[in-house]
């Protein structure tokens, strides 16, 4: 993918239990290595609890500034695009677009960094998988995907920048399929195996998706072009995965949402969370095409029905058009080039995305790495067949420890705020339940705002009283709460129905300049009158919050830097500004432990070689 940076203008330990863990405030505050290292490896990497640290008690703890204790990020250095990744011989392989000439995404040029683990949650870093070294990727190895060979090989297809800086579309395989750890790939001497087409610009051609097969037997994948002017995604046949053709309709295109990126197909049960192989079709599937828009750095996704004998994809909700910008999203948040896999280990589709920084270049440089990856996330489709539901993988929960917890109902009245306390609010887990008694009060709602929800949290923050709302989470709050990021919900009335609205309100998350700080937010596809309780589960690590709302029908991520996280401990606070009383029936908050992630250049399992192109 092509970057463009947010800026602040927009333009770039003890199971102990405690039974009482809310405490009542003001609502007037509220404003190459051995082979025997490589065993120990494997074997850290299969123990999800081996690999643990505790949660440091003090504040800063000689961390870098921000830096997350169990989202995936390098060592150092940029990351990006998810890459390729997938489950292979007993372990999880995850590619990243990486630069390893610094924290900056344009000095020098990309590579593919590889990291394997054996739960998602605790990784240990390899040497890069690919590198820049030949003619046709010699100014970059941009976005791909991994795909498994029939008899079990993996095989990767990338975007490379050629000598001429134009994108063309390579493969690449490894050396040695029979190692677990697939330390080295080979690079044919004959890519690229699909050259830039005569009506695509030489720089809008890029991110081969993951491929499957039709049922003619014939592979099939999606690459991102700009063709005469309209973004397409375009499909490629081949029987032999080094012949492609272009199949004469795209998959997808439109005029309306300028260039898009990152192409993800891939099919979802009608019934049930189990996931599916990327090549299944037929009675009781359904596809999910998501797609990247440059012009507002988001994801989206159109749940469908896929033909394969024309290669066609028919949306399930037609009136939202072509535009990509009126499809579902994944998150309301900060996160771009999503990328999912089949984990054929659990049988679940697992989403990945970025998160990038929301600072400076200069705090980038200053901090010598940039970018983190969202918690890994299962997908699944929610029984209307027209939304995607989504959860952190189940071994985050491993990383829970001290816990605090409520034994019986507590009212938050009008103006309620109480302080969550006996865990470290900068690395925990949460999850609350909300209980909304009466519907009555709900403020109206402006039709205008349907169309801009993140300006409606903007303007209806949670310090704005209302009817039904504001009610959820101040997370990584100071102790005088000048800094503080607000996760709630807001409920509106709407014709004889209700819309519900989730909001990370960013714009008090900090005290520094130069910090973009949003309010973010989306409505929630949920019927309030039938629900009547709305869950929230929020996962806070340091520089990092992500919210989950009604069981995962909406998401947000978020990047927060206060400045009272170098010298003191964050608050965490459950709270209701609404007129009308809501009833906790559920609160659980785990302090989290430190997994292992890529930590210091000890914990890499180098390569002896680094020849990579050669014939195959």
């Amino acid at each position: 993918m092509l970057f463009i940076r947010h800026s602040s203008a927009k333009q770039e330990i003890s199971q102990r239990e405690v039974t009482r863990p809310l405490r009542s405030r003001s609502p007037a505050t509220m404003a190459g290595l051995p082979l025997a290292a490589v065993a120990f490896h494997l074997c850290l990497l299969a123990s999800s609890s081996a690999a643990l640290r505790l949660a440091p008690e003090t504040t800063s703890e000689g961390r870098h500034v921000g830096r997350t204790a169990y989202h995936f990020q390098p060592a150092k250095n940029w990351q990006n695009d998810p890459n390729g990744p997938l489950y292979y011989n007993g372990m999880y392989h995850f590619f990243y677009q990486y630069n390893p000439h610094g924290a900056l995404w344009d000095i020098g040029n990309l590579s593919w960094g590889h990291s394997v683990s054996g739960d998602l949650v605790n990784w240990a870093p390899l040497d890069t998988a690919l590198d820049p070294t030949a003619p046709f990727d010699i100014n970059g190895c941009w976005s791909g995907s991994a795909t498994i060979l029939p008899g079990g090989t993996p095989a990767i297809l990338y975007t490379g920048i050629d000598a001429s800086n134009e994108e063309v579309q390579n493969v690449a395989f490894p050396k040695n399929p029979a190692d677990p750890l697939l330390r080295e790939w080979v690079k044919p001497s004959y890519n690229p195996v699909i050259a830039l087409p005569a009506d695509v610009p030489g720089d809008k051609f890029r991110d081969p998706s993951t491929a499957w097969l039709g049922r003619d037997g014939l592979w099939r994948i999606a690459v991102s072009a700009e063709v005469s002017g309209v973004a397409s995604t375009l499909v490629y046949r081949s029987a032999d995965f080094l012949r492609w053709e272009r199949n004469a309709a795209p998959l997808h295109s439109s005029r309306a949402a300028g260039m898009v990126e990152c192409p993800d197909l891939f099919p979802v049960k009608q019934h049930g969370k189990d996931g599916l192989d990327t090549s299944a079709n037929g009675p009781g599937v359904s596809h999910v095409l998501k797609l990247s828009v440059m012009d507002t750095l988001q994801d989206y996704y159109m749940v469908g029905r896929y033909e394969d004998a024309a290669d066609t994809f028919v949306p399930a909700e037609p009136g939202r058009g072509d535009d990509v910008r009126n499809w579902r999203r994944f998150d309301y948040g900060h996160v771009y080039a999503s990328k999912s896999f089949f984990d054929a280990r659990k049988n679940r589709r697992v989403l990945w995305s970025w998160a990038n920084e929301s600072d400076s270049q200069a705090d980038d440089v200053a901090r010598g790495w940039s970018g983190v990856q969202t918690v890994p996330r299962k997908l699944w489709l929610d029984k209307d067949g027209k939304q995607l539901r989504q959860w952190p993988i189940e071994e985050i929960e491993t990383l829970r420890r001290k816990r605090v917890g409520l034994r019986r109902d507590t009212m938050l009245n009008a103006g309620a705020m109480n302080e969550i306390v006996g865990v470290a609010g900068s690395q925990a887990d949460v999850e609350v339940a909300f209980k909304i008694p009466s519907l009555e009060g709900a403020e109206a709602l402006d039709p205008n705002w349907l169309l801009d929800p993140q300006k409606l949290c903007g303007e209806k923050g949670a310090s704005v009283p209302g009817g039904v709302g504001p009610f959820g989470l101040i997370v990584m709050a100071s102790g005088d709460l000048q800094e503080h990021t607000a996760v709630f919900f807001r409920v509106f009335r709407h014709h004889d129905d209700y819309k519900l609205l989730m909001c990370t309100d960013l714009t008090k998350s900090s005290t520094r300049a130069g910090v973009y700080k949003p309010p973010y937010g989306g409505f929630v596809d949920i019927d309030i009158k039938e629900h009547k309780v709305i869950k929230l589960r929020t996962l806070i690590d340091h520089s990092v919050v992500e919210s989950y709302g009604a069981e995962g029908r909406a998401c947000i991520t978020a990047r927060v830097y206060p400045e009272h996280a170098q010298t003191s401990n964050s608050h965490l606070f459950v709270f209701n500004n609404g007129t009308g009383t809501v009833k906790v029936t559920k609160l659980e908050a785990w302090e989290l432990a430190t997994a292992t992630v890529n930590v210091g250049d000890e914990g890499f399992i180098v390569s002896e070689s680094k020849d990579e192109t050669e014939s195959y």
